[in-house]
């Protein structure tokens, strides 16, 4: 199934985070002319230093919580801190980016006729009872714990994506993204992917949250972008859609991995286990393989290598700053966006 088609203006929010900067690049090299917004409150400039040259590429720099106001044929949704230490450093801030900046995208669909995609999350499922997790499983989410205002935040966005679909025709999608990694996260994001590298390349302790038996299933960015353009081509499928790598690895196993790959003399140092953190965590990826014909390529070796390149090449190297449109409008108007 191949992800070209016809020319579009595409709209990627969140576009300069760590997922978005490379959904950017694979659209631009897919001959669409891309919109990249994100208020760069996780996402980095740097990350998007290569696409600012190209004549279809725009960033501008806005909050979703504020309306847009700009012709896009497609929109996809990806503007929300994803790590457990970005969104809870401002909760209230993030239940507003989910829901606020849902209604507004979805208000912006639905007056350009666009389809949107909700780039939403395995946390939906909270700490799971069923393993591994299918589509219909409803979840198992605390939602007054410290993680709520990024579970329930995207569990209402969901449900906001799945109303304006019924009740006002919005060709909305879904797709649940479980445990992302590659280059371009950030050192100190606290996800358990970078932490890791960053510690062992300094040769600090590695530290493990408990026993470090809890399960995660790592999938390489390239692939997970990969499975939300088919998302988006896909002319009838709503979702929602797992995407994810069905392996299935231990925190303790991923540290000796990465421990191997790094050559370090690191030692691991277990601490307390967060509140409400998942115990097993592994996508059900029935859907996506049959509906989508997807399934992820890269092996987490091959990716943890990547991942690991990069870190070595730019944790302590500073990039040059990019040229932004800046936006000060924040929550108060419409932001326009000409053309």
């Amino acid at each position: 199934m191949s992800t070209k088609i016809a020319n579009k203006t595409v709209l990627v929010t969140g576009g300069a985070g760590f997922i978005g900067s490379r959904l950017c690049k694979w659209l631009l090299a897919d001959g669409h002319d891309v919109v990249c917004v994100d208020n760069l409150s996780t996402g980095r400039p740097a990350n998007i230093q290569d696409l600012v040259e190209s004549p279809r590429f725009r960033f501008v720099r806005h909050d979703i919580v504020a309306p847009l106001e700009i012709e896009v044929d497609e929109i996809y949704n990806l503007a929300c801190p994803a790590s457990p230490k970005q969104y809870q450093e401002d909760p209230v801030k993030t239940v507003r980016s989910n829901v606020l900046g849902a209604i507004n995208l979805l208000d912006l669909a639905r007056h350009c006729r666009a389809r949107i995609l909700q780039a939403s999350t395995s946390e939906v499922y909270g700490d799971p009872h069923m393993h591994p997790q299918p589509e219909s499983y409803w979840g198992n989410v605390n939602p007054v714990g410290p993680r709520s205002c990024y579970d329930e935040g995207k569990r209402c966005a969901e449900t906001l994506f799945a109303d304006y679909r019924r009740q006002y025709g919005v060709d909305s999608r879904i797709v649940r993204i479980f445990n992302t990694y590659g280059p371009r996260l950030l050192p100190d994001d606290g996800r358990v992917v970078s932490t890791f590298i960053c510690q062992a390349l300094a040769n600090q302790p590695i530290t493990v949250c408990g026993t470090g038996q809890q399960t995660r299933s790592f999938c390489f960015v390239d692939d997970t972008v990969e499975a939300l353009v088919r998302m988006m081509n896909h002319p009838t499928v709503t979702g929602p859609v797992n995407v994810g790598r069905e392996d299935e690895i231990t925190m303790l196993e991923l540290a000796n991995i990465i421990l191997r790959l790094t050559g370090s003399s690191s030692q691991v140092r277990h601490k307390a286990l967060p509140q409400d953190d998942p115990c097993r965590r592994r996508p059900d990826i029935t859907r996506a393989r049959e509906i989508l014909r997807w399934e992820p390529k890269t092996p987490l070796v091959d990716g943890l290598r990547a991942t690991i390149e990069y870190f070595r090449e730019h944790l302590n190297v500073g990039l040059a700053p990019v040229q932004v449109e800046a936006d000060e409008s924040h929550i108060d108007a419409p932001v326009a966006i000409s053309a």
